[in-house]
């Protein structure tokens, strides 16, 4: 007999890519407060721009960057 968990899973992975996105969203949201997520954002971001402006990273056009998460996925 499987577990609630393993039929949870089984059924999410049956919807498609958008809804799981969806689903894993709301599911991550779920484990902490607004507030907490907006300040991890917050730090993530900042520390997105000082590695650009450092030229430690570099970044893509985003059309660049969708066109090869959609070849990844497929």
């Amino acid at each position: 007999m499987s577990t609630p968990l393993a039929s949870i899973e089984a059924e999410a992975l049956l919807l498609s890519p958008e809804e799981r996105a969806v689903l894993a969203d709301h599911l991550l949201a779920s484990l902490g407060t607004e507030r907490e997520i907006e300040g991890a954002w917050a730090i993530e971001i900042e520390r997105r721009i000082v590695e650009i402006e450092a030229g430690r990273m570099s970044v893509s056009p985003v059309e660049h960057a969708i066109a090869r998460a959609r070849q990844l996925l497929q």
